[in-house]
């Protein structure tokens, strides 16, 4: 079912970039290969610790379910239980608020490979009138995304159906997070797949954001007639709205800078002609900006005037005041080296708390007893 979508406002032009613990960047020289260490994206050892909150924030985590391997997508049905995506065994559970948890089914054509997997979930907003599940995951020639049944009463995957494919894949950068935007449609998070061709090229599927219908189609109004709906990206794991509609994504950077961008349809964000700020008036500023060992910044969730976003080389909750004007304010560092590698952000249906899920079961995490697993953090 494809959905009407709603007036889009005009692109704002108010952009400033916050820094953060001084102004030096981490430009020694590393390496740009590897398993998504700094100067291949995604995922380094944790960080020092050396950001510590400042402010009270959110309350005290509180395990929901433990024992979980990766988990990734998180996606909540309307009894306020949730299905989770498991990233290397393609499992999917369906975890209660009370945190049992119960397998819903393996996605079929799965590989996993580095950082690849099942990665994003989506629920149907219109579920259970529209009774599916969506995912994104790894084949073994391409990141694709799939449309499945799901039978609530019986927490039992059913058909699926790939919508999108031919997003590229590699062992590192293949994106993954999908989320319905307040528009009706499926907004597609892709990486560069190690590529950086790929994400100045518009007719290439790779480091950029999508938008498309429940179908696969591209999302009317699209600026390139094709499901690109922003270019110039690197490594994109975390997309949330505001109360105005404003999409905000977050994306690795390589050696210097992670970044939070304000998404605008059309808009190139930079890679790999820019890292951070200042590439040239063709190109988007960040919003904010980290250093690598602070952030590896995955996903991101928005609760009232707050963005936060999990991060996993920095092992911490950020959380970023949004100003209401295009910019935004001091973010505050919550729960630093306390769970470790976090990958997934997201608010409760009351929205009066978030469930936030570690990563210290991937390659690059240690993995305290009970991991991975997804904790309840009230929100105060």
């Amino acid at each position: 079912m494809e959905r009407t979508p709603v007036n889009t406002r005009k692109n704002r032009t108010t952009i400033r970039t916050l820094a953060l613990l001084g102004t030096a960047l981490l430009l020694s020289g590393c390496s740009t290969t590897g398993a998504d260490g700094v100067g291949a994206g995604e995922d380094t050892e944790p960080g020092d610790g050396s950001a510590e909150a400042t402010a009270p924030g959110p309350g005290q985590p509180e395990d929901v379910v433990t024992g979980l391997e990766v988990p990734w997508g998180i996606g909540f049905l309307p009894d306020g239980s949730a299905l989770v995506a498991q990233r290397d065994s393609a499992a999917v559970v369906r975890v209660a608020p009370d945190g049992t948890a119960d397998e819903a089914g393996t996605v079929e054509g799965v590989e996993h490979g580095g950082e690849g997997g099942l990665l994003g979930l989506a629920v149907d907003p219109d579920f259970p009138e529209e009774p599916y599940a969506y995912v994104y995951f790894t084949s073994d020639s391409d990141n694709r995304v799939s449309r499945i049944s799901y039978d609530a009463d019986a927490n039992t995957l059913g058909e699926a159906e790939v919508i999108l494919d031919g997003i590229p894949a590699a062992d590192n950068h293949n994106g993954g997070r999908i989320a319905f935007g307040p528009d009706g449609y499926l907004y597609v998070a892709t990486g560069d797949a190690q590529d950086t061709g790929n994400s100045q090229d518009t007719d290439s599927l790779g480091g950029k954001i999508l938008r498309i219908t429940t179908t696969g189609e591209p999302a009317p109004g699209n600026p390139f007639d094709n499901p690109v709906h922003s270019y110039g990206h690197r490594n994109v794991q975390g997309l949330a709205w505001d109360d105005e509609e404003n999409l905000y994504a977050t994306e690795f950077g390589q050696d210097a800078l992670d970044e939070v961008n304000l998404i605008e349809p059309g808009n190139n964000y930079g890679w790999p002609e820019a890292e951070g700020p200042g590439g040239g008036d063709e190109y988007t500023d960040p919003l904010l900006t980290w250093e690598p060992a602070e952030a590896s910044p995955s996903g991101a969730a928005i609760v009232g005037d707050s963005l936060y976003v999990a991060s996993l080389r920095g092992a911490r909750l950020w959380e970023v005041p949004l100003t209401g004007d295009g910019t935004v304010g001091e973010p505050e560092a919550h729960f630093v080296d306390e769970l470790g590698r976090l990958r997934t952000v997201v608010p409760t249906p009351d929205g009066d708390a978030l469930w936030l899920s570690t990563s210290n079961h991937d390659s690059w995490g240690s993995p305290a007893e009970g991991d991975d697993r997804i904790v309840n953090v009230p929100l105060e």
